[in-house]
């Protein structure tokens, strides 16, 4: 998985007045947790636009005095009105001790469904994916490119050895559904039709 470096410093004090005095200069208060000590730090608001404003799951490196973590991020708390970030709360990440993200849905292709003039729902657009830091994917691929009205893609066609998909097998990622003009067109059918068509051409 890829990798966002975020630079801040270590926080010696960790009261309210403090806390006040970091926001209304533009700082976020953080803290790091997950393996047995807890880190406070603060960093500048805008380090964190790459890591919160995008559709894309990253790891963080914490950069602090000479120390970095390697970590995910946990929470993260805004202002009810400014939606100005309040404060991140990061997962330290171990080599051998799996962790559990919400991870993006890509889908590939176009829909032989949709084309037909079928409704695509896209239900599930991040799955819970538990494994090891090393394993964290970056997306789930699906191709739907042979998808025809009234398939579905289900759980249990993403199994993967390198993580696990923590939802039931049963549940829908993405389906073709029936649209007023939509034509139902069967493999045979399309292939009588270019059959047709060859002989049409033949006699003429």
């Amino acid at each position: 998985m890829q990798s966002i470096t975020i630079k801040g410093t270590k926080r010696e004090s960790v009261g309210k007045k403090e806390t006040k005095a970091l926001r209304n200069a533009d700082k976020v208060p953080c803290v790091i947790y997950g393996s047995g000590n807890t880190v406070h730090f603060s960093a500048e608001e805008k380090a964190f636009k790459n890591l919160v404003y995008t559709p894309n799951v990253y790891t963080a490196t914490i950069e602090l005095d000479g120390q970095s973590y390697s970590t995910i991020l946990q929470d993260i708390q805004f202002h009810p009105v400014t939606d100005k970030i309040l404060h991140v709360d990061f997962y330290q990440l171990e080599d051998d001790k799996a962790v559990t993200m919400n991870i993006p849905v890509m889908l590939k292709g176009n829909s032989l469904g949709v084309l037909n003039g079928g409704s695509l729902r896209f239900t599930n657009r991040k799955l819970k994916v538990k494994a090891l830091p090393a394993n964290l994917p970056d997306q789930i691929e699906v191709d739907i490119s042979n998808l025809k009205i009234g398939d579905k893609v289900f759980v249990s066609q993403l199994t993967n050895e390198k993580f696990s998909l923590l939802h039931p097998d049963n549940t829908v990622v993405v389906q073709v559904r029936m649209a007023r003009a939509a034509v139902v067109v069967k493999d045979d059918e399309a292939d009588t039709d270019e059959e047709g068509e060859e002989a049409t051409a033949t006699e003429n």
